[in-house]
């Protein structure tokens, strides 16, 4: 089974336990609504590939920790399109949750796959019970306070912030869980490999600043000049897009150094190439070079 379809089967499987008889069928509905159909799903793919990298012997574990990364990534997404933040209708190129289910629901959707991307991992833990402390620590720190993704949109209410640690917190904590837990789960040491969650993380937020500017909301799935709209801190707003974009290759490059060697490096890198494509298409890349020769 390919990556992608084995992360569909556990995201469905983690969401149908939980859809039975007398429990509230709208928020049922809110809950599947913010998960499928999915982005990229780069994080969860990301944590299977580094598992499968270090010898992926327990799949149910690694599955566990890619559902729970990514059902926290919806629910930072339900959270993050609230009225109080950025109040928006459209996601992954139709109606968000608030504006499909109203704020209460969204409210409750985006609490309730907190809860239940921490249930998923403890359901999992029975082949490898010693595996699942590091690993849930994991997730929380890339989730919670002091340097998780609640610390990095807790950082747009701030005066002031340094863009690194608002980029650090906001995308790249959760890249960086993604990289570990995945390595976690299969009995490796998680520290060398969050060097590439690390860097991936923090060019995967330079992308959706470029992204910004640059795409088409059809294309992007939500609406575009939301950072100046927001007053929030963006690296195209600071470097410059073209400065933005240069700073984007360099943390690509940066992350596909940090890919500790072993039998599935090539697959990695492969995987880190194809998603920095689709996030800043070579034809900006280009663009952004001719202009440089021409300054």
């Amino acid at each position: 089974m390919d990556i992608l379809a084995r992360i569909e089967q556990a995201l469905d499987a983690a969401l149908s336990q939980h859809e039975v008889p007398g429990a509230p069928p709208r928020l049922a509905a809110a809950i599947r609504h913010a998960v499928f159909p999915g982005g990229a799903r780069i994080r969860p793919q990301l944590c299977i590939a580094v598992a499968r990298a270090c010898g992926d012997d327990d799949p149910a574990l690694a599955d566990a920790a890619a559902v729970a990364l990514e059902l926290l990534h919806c629910a930072s997404l339900v959270h993050d399109d609230l009225p109080c933040f950025d109040d928006a209708a459209t996601r992954r190129g139709r109606p968000s949750v608030q504006a499909a289910y109203g704020e209460p629901l969204a409210v409750l959707a985006g609490d309730a796959l907190i809860v239940r991307a921490f249930a998923v991992l403890g359901e999992a833990a029975r082949r490898s019970p010693q595996r699942l402390g590091p690993v849930l620590a994991t997730v929380a720190g890339g989730t919670g306070t002091p340097f998780g993704i609640v610390a990095g949109q807790a950082w747009e209410c701030e005066p002031r912030v340094a863009l690194a640690d608002y980029q650090r917190a906001k995308t790249g904590a959760l890249f960086a869980a993604a990289t570990a837990a995945g390595a976690e789960a299969a009995g490796a040491e998680g520290r060398i490999w969050r060097g590439l969650g690390d860097r991936l993380g923090e060019a995967y937020q330079v992308a959706d600043d470029i992204r910004d500017v640059l795409s088409d909301p059809d294309v992007l799935g939500k609406p575009i000049g939301q950072d100046v709209l927001l007053g929030r801190p963006s690296a195209a707003r600071e470097l410059g897009l073209d400065g933005a974009i240069f700073h984007f290759q360099s943390l690509v490059a940066q992350a596909i150094a940090a890919i500790p060697d072993c039998a599935g490096a090539p697959r990695l890198r492969a995987l880190v190439w194809m998603e920095s494509e689709r996030l800043v298409p070579k034809a900006w890349c280009e663009d952004a070079e001719r202009r440089r020769a021409l300054a």
